[in-house]
């Protein structure tokens, strides 16, 4: 057990170092995608390969409504190389459609600072 909290202590070390390092610049890697692109309101993320290029827009806008409000406006991209690419996203689209939703919103509480013991996990 001892091994175990020792390793899973040292992946989150690597991880907090990942992103203490990363300053979202173009062409630079995080979690596994590279930056191709940002400004000042959007960055744009993603990974090609030789069956399909995947692109995934993190827009932040103001809420029309109340400008000290800000939206996170999410979009994912899938651009076919061939047909094994549209084969592979075939099988992988239905169990993004149920994952996506959850790690976004554990990704929102974890940014807002809820503790997972007081989450409340919605279907």
């Amino acid at each position: 057990m001892k091994k175990t909290i020792n390793k899973n202590s040292g992946k989150i070390a690597d991880k907090q170092r990942q992103f203490d390092n990363f300053h979202c610049e173009r062409n630079e890697q995080v979690g596994g995608f590279k930056v191709f692109d940002r400004n000042e309101d959007e960055v744009i993320l993603g990974m090609d390969d030789r069956h399909l290029n995947f692109r995934v827009s993190l827009l932040k806008e103001k809420d029309n409504n109340n400008s000290n409000v800000n939206i996170l406006s999410i979009t994912t991209v899938v651009a076919y190389n061939n047909i094994l690419g549209w084969l592979y996203f075939l099988i992988v689209k239905p169990f993004h459609k149920i994952v996506v939703p959850i790690e976004l919103k554990a990704m929102v509480n974890d940014l807002q600072g809820i503790p997972k013991s007081w989450r409340r996990d919605e279907n």
